[in-house]
This record gives structure tokens, sequence and C-alpha cells, in this order.
């Protein structure tokens, strides 16, 4: 999964959501969990990858990522359920 951008939904050990964007997915999960990612994930360390969406360029990853994070939990959630229909 390293064609492109990619917003990624993690859950992390305290049930908190991440949510950012990357290339390379994996390599950036790895990043978090080694406590070499963003600030937040250092002090929350991540569990697993809840879910990815793939965007064209990073200025739409971007755009969606700033979205996502403005919402409440519970329609980040609904976010990946109309993930995983699609």
């Amino acid at each position: 999964m390293s064609d492109g951008w990619h917003l990624y939904l993690l859950r992390c050990r305290d049930g908190s959501l991440y949510a950012g964007i990357t290339t390379d997915v994996e390599r950036r999960f790895e990043m978090h969990a080694e406590g070499r990612g963003a600030r937040y994930t250092r002090a929350h360390p991540p569990e697993c990858i809840v879910g990815v969406r793939a965007y064209p360029d990073r200025s739409s990853a971007s755009r969606a990522e700033a979205q996502l994070k403005r919402q409440p939990r519970a329609n980040k959630l609904a976010w990946l359920l109309r993930d995983a229909s699609d």
C-alpha cells in the first residue's frame, strides 16, 4: 500500500483514535509504534490500524485528514463503516 497518498486511522492503547496521512501506511505505523511518529502517538501509543483510504495526491489527502480530524469519534467510526462497504 505505497502508491499514492493515504489517510489512515489508528486506534491507540487508551482507545483514542489518531488520523494521519502518508505514502506508506505500514512504515508510518511502525514509526508511531516506535515512538518516532507524531507527538500525540508518542503519548498515546498506537495499537492497530483501523482504516485506510487512498487519495490521488497529498493535497486531497490533507483536506480529507483535516475534515476527519474535526469530526466527533462517532463520525470517524462511521467513516470506517462507509469505507468497509465500498
